[in-house]
This record gives structure tokens, sequence and C-alpha cells, in this order.
């Protein structure tokens, strides 16, 4: 929800920007402050944010603007291309321990998709890898949450485990075996 939210917002910052003939500092500046609105609303960091505008500004107002390209188009790509440099351009495999077993925590805010992707992230390692998969229920405080991963779990055909809401979720992860 949290990243469908951040996605739209992007894409209406985008849309504004295809209505500009050329890519000034005035429109890229309230473009800008636009993306640093929405990316504190979807709870980045502060510092992250200003790093990241600051970087995009630097480089939209170095580049020289393509006859062929909207201003839209280039502030999508530099976005991008800031974006792939912040987060990491490259694939990094999971290391598995070769004593047993693994331990991959999910952590987002509320809606952000970690269920879903817990499921899709056990699938891939069920089928693709050949491993064991455990599925542990420890969002105790929603308990929707937990029946989520639960109907997920049975529907992928790997196991899952949970003791309720009445629980540290401390206590579930060391349970967890």
């Amino acid at each position: 929800m949290a990243f469908e939210s951040l996605t739209e917002k992007f894409s209406n910052i985008f849309k504004k920007m295809r209505r500009e003939s050329t890519l000034t500092e005035a429109n890229m500046d309230a473009a800008l402050k636009e993306i640093r609105i929405a990316l504190l609303e979807a709870d980045v960091n502060y510092k992250v944010v200003k790093a990241f505008t600051n970087d995009v500004k630097e480089k939209a107002l170095g580049q020289e603007v393509l006859k062929k390209v909207n201003p839209s188009q280039q502030l999508i790509k530099i976005c991008h291309d800031e974006l792939e440099e912040l987060l990491g351009a490259e694939n990094t495999e999971i290391t598995f321990s070769k004593n047993g077993l693994t331990t991959i925590m999910l952590v987002g805010l509320q809606g952000s998709g970690k269920t879903t992707s817990a499921s899709k992230l056990a699938y891939l390692m069920k089928n693709k890898l050949q491993k064991k998969v455990l599925l542990a229920g420890l969002d105790v405080y929603r308990p929707a949450a937990i029946e989520q991963l639960g109907t997920l779990a049975k529907s992928i055909q790997v196991d899952f485990f949970e003791l309720g809401t009445d629980v540290n979720p401390v206590e579930v992860a060391k349970k967890a075996k």
C-alpha cells in the first residue's frame, strides 16, 4: 500500500512535468519539492531524501537537455538512476547457513507488502532453490496478518508457525525452528 501510494505520487509529479516544454530550475524545484514531500510521507529518512533530491537537481541542471527528450522523461531517467544508485543496482544472493537454519526478517510499514513478499520469497526458495521453508507469524499485534500468512503458507505448501497474539514476538521467533 505504501509503495503504491509513492508510485502514484511520483506518476502525478511526472505527469505535471510533461506539460513543461523545457527543464528549468523553477520547474525542477517545484517537482523536487513534491518528490521530497512524497518521500518524507513514505517515511524515508530526511537525510536520505535531502541527499537524493540534491543529487537529482545537481545532475538535472548539469545535463544538456536532449532535443527529443521531454523534461518529464529526463527527470524520470535521472530519478531512476539516483534511486538505483541509492538502493544498489546489483542483485545480491541470499547466503544460506551451511549448518542449518537461515533466518530472514522482513520489516516495513503497515500495508507495505511484507506478508505477500514473505510468501513469494518462500515460494521461490521452496520451488527454485529446493529449500525447506518455515514461515513464522510474528506480527502479534495484527491477528489478521498472522492469519493471512498462514493462508498463504498453506496455498504454497510450506510450513507455518504461530503462537497466537498473546505472546512476545521474540518468543515466537525463538521457538520457530
